[in-house]
């Protein structure tokens, strides 16, 4: 049982699933993601002090952060997002006051719902909270996005800390990632269900071919800006992408459909969202996931593995790898009515195939950030 009399605020930020847009985000495109009720959550009060302390419900550790070093605890290694986040904040131009934060995660480590994401930003808010700063939560996702690039060498986009932030109850992102520009979409199932499985392969993105896949895009944007009044890939049409494609190395051509193509099926994806077509995301989800596999290389045997299974299961309209891949989740469309079974056919089939054994988050769309005074 957490005891949590000694403070002042709770706050918390969302982990996230992508329903579609993969590894476009930082190539200007859309994308659709939802914020998860698996959340980081952070007790805190103000303490008078110069210090930010930090404790965890599942470590023994405990960090004290003093207020003029903040940018010398790259090398901790749990409180280095923290400290990363307030720096970055202070840097911002806002206050940052002495306190005492509680972390609580309930997001999956490792798993590819952005537990990194929910950490940061729930972070930010927390110090902005105690220091009675009012919160935009845009803002909030942006000093995240920095703090996760320059703190955990990810060259990630602004998708993850967007929808952490931003994240609305019942609903998806529409995100315009170039423009910041969002569409909220009310997530109506019908009789389906989103299902996330987690192929419980741990990654690790520095450590992964995550950067890799951006320099290569950036490459073939910079090729492609010779030929075309182009800002980012995603305004390139596939069609143009084609009549280009000699001028790319075979691999650059391959990372670049990918981004075009993927950046076609989330327009067509918020379509079926808005009509209630099912069976018309579940395609687009299954195509995304093959593009993901064969164009961009970012899935491996373990999700493949379990994408494939959970897309043979006669209750299952769609599925594809979400996150950034290399590990992590799926997501998938199931009918309400075989989801029980979906599970566990889908987990023996996985487990015989990888020798790991799936887990599966019953888990709502929920907010983003939520702020409460205890």
């Amino acid at each position: 049982m957490i005891d949590t009399s000694k403070y002042t605020y709770k706050v918390s930020a969302a982990g996230r699933v992508n329903l579609i847009g993969e590894h476009v985000d930082y190539c200007g495109g859309k994308v659709m993601p939802c914020a998860l009720s698996l959340r980081n959550t952070v007790y805190v009060r103000p303490n008078g002090t110069d210090k930010i302390n930090l404790e965890w419900t599942d470590l023994p550790d405990k960090v004290s952060l003093e207020l003029d070093k903040l940018e010398s605890y790259k090398e901790l290694k749990h409180a280095k997002y923290h400290a990363g986040c307030a720096h970055l904040w202070r840097e911002a131009g806002h206050k940052v006051v002495g306190c005492d934060l509680l972390l609580d995660c309930t997001v999956p480590f490792g798993s590819g719902l952005s537990s990194s994401a929910a950490i940061e930003v729930s972070t930010i808010a927390a110090l902005a909270t105690a220091a009675d700063e009012k919160l935009d939560p845009v803002e909030v996702a942006l000093v995240a996005q920095k703090a996760e690039q320059i703190y955990a060498g990810v060259k990630c986009g602004i998708m993850d800390q967007y929808a952490s932030a931003n994240g609305k109850a019942g609903h998806a992102i529409l995100l315009d990632c170039k423009t910041l520009e969002r569409e909220y979409i009310p997530v109506n199932l019908g009789d389906c269900a989103i299902v996330i499985a987690n192929c419980n392969k741990p990654h690790n993105l520095v450590e992964s071919k995550y950067n890799e896949r951006r320099e290569e895009v950036e490459t073939a944007l910079t090729l492609m800006k010779k030929h075309f009044p182009i800002t980012c890939l995603a305004e390139l049409k596939p069609y143009e992408l084609e009549e280009y494609k000699s001028i790319l190395l075979p691999v650059i051509h391959k990372r670049a459909k990918h981004v075009v193509e993927e950046c076609e099926r989330v327009r067509f994806a918020a379509q079926a969202m808005r009509t209630g077509d099912m069976a018309k995301l579940g395609e687009i989800l299954n195509a995304s996931h093959e593009s993901l596999s064969t164009l961009y290389e970012v899935t491996g045997k373990e999700l493949d593995s379990l994408a494939h299974a959970a897309q043979n299961h006669p209750a299952c309209l769609g599925s594809r790898m979400t996150g950034a891949g290399f590990g992590g989740c799926t997501v998938s469309i199931v009918k309400r009515s075989g989801v029980e079974e979906f599970k566990k056919k889908v987990a023996d089939q996985y487990e015989k195939e990888t020798g790991y054994r799936p887990a599966f988050y019953d888990c709502e769309i929920s907010d983003g950030i939520v702020v409460e005074k205890l």
